[in-house]
C-alpha cells in the first residue's frame, strides 16, 4: 500500500530539485503572485518552473493547504464524511461510485486519498480517480499507459492527470469492460 505522506515528500523534493527553491519559497511565490484562483496559479508555476501538471498542482495544493486531505483534518472530518461532501447534491451517484470502489477493492490492496472534489486511488502511485463529473455521471480517470480504443474512453492530453476517463451514469456501467481498464492501470501502478 502507498503511503501517501511519502509519495508527497517525494514529490516536494522532486519539485524543489527541478526549481532550485524551497518549499517555502515557492508558497512565497503562490502567495506573492497576485492570482486567486487553482487553475490560474498552476498554469503559472507551470510556465515559470517547467513544471508538469501533477507536481504544480500538489504545489498549488500544499502552498494554500487545500487539498482534500489538508482541508478534511482542518474541519476533523473523516475519509466518509470527506465522500459525502464531494457528493453534497449528488448522492445518488454515489452508489456508483461505491461499485467502481467495491470493483477495485477485489485486485488487492490500494489507498483513499479523498481530495475536493474526487478520490485518488493508489497503490505505489495513483492508478485511478473516481468523482462526480456532472449531475448524472461519475467520472473514472485511469493511468494506464496504454488502452485499447473504445467509444467510452476518452484520451487525455500529454500532462494531465490521467491518460484515460470514462463516465459512469448507470449501475451497468460498472462493468467486466472497466474492470479491465481498472485492473490494467492498478497493475501498472505497483
Amino acid at each position: 500500500m502507498a503511503d501517501p505522506d511519502k509519495a508527497i515528500a517525494t514529490m516536494v523534493k522532486n519539485i524543489e530539485a527541478k526549481t532550485g527553491k524551497t518549499m517555502a519559497e515557492l508558497a512565497q511565490v503562490v502567495a506573492t503572485s497576485g492570482l486567486t484562483k487553482h487553475g490560474e496559479l498552476r498554469t503559472m508555476l507551470m510556465e515559470r518552473f517547467g513544471l508538469g501538471h501533477g507536481q504544480a498542482n500538489t504545489l498549488v495544493h500544499l502552498a494554500l493547504k487545500s487539498d482534500g486531505q489538508s482541508a478534511a483534518e482542518a474541519k476533523g472530518l473523516s475519509s466518509d464524511d470527506v465522500l459525502a461532501e464531494i457528493y453534497q447534491g449528488k448522492e445518488d451517484l454515489r452508489p456508483l461510485h461505491e461499485a467502481v470502489l467495491t470493483m477495485m477493492e477485489k485486485f488487492g490492496s490500494l489507498e483513499a486519498a479523498p481530495k475536493k472534489g474526487y478520490v485518488s486511488y493508489r497503490r505505489k502511485k495513483q492508478f485511478a480517480m473516481v468523482g462526480p463529473k456532472t449531475k448524472t455521471a461519475i467520472e473514472v480517470g485511469l493511468s494506464a499507459k496504454e488502452l485499447p480504443a473504445n467509444p467510452r474512453l476518452k484520451e487525455m492530453p500529454p500532462a494531465s492527470m490521467c491518460r484515460y476517463t470514462t463516465r459512469i451514469s448507470a449501475p451497468g456501467e460498472v462493468d467486466a469492460t472497466l474492470a479491465g481498464w481498472l485492473r490494467r492501470s492498478f497493475d501498472e501502478a505497483g
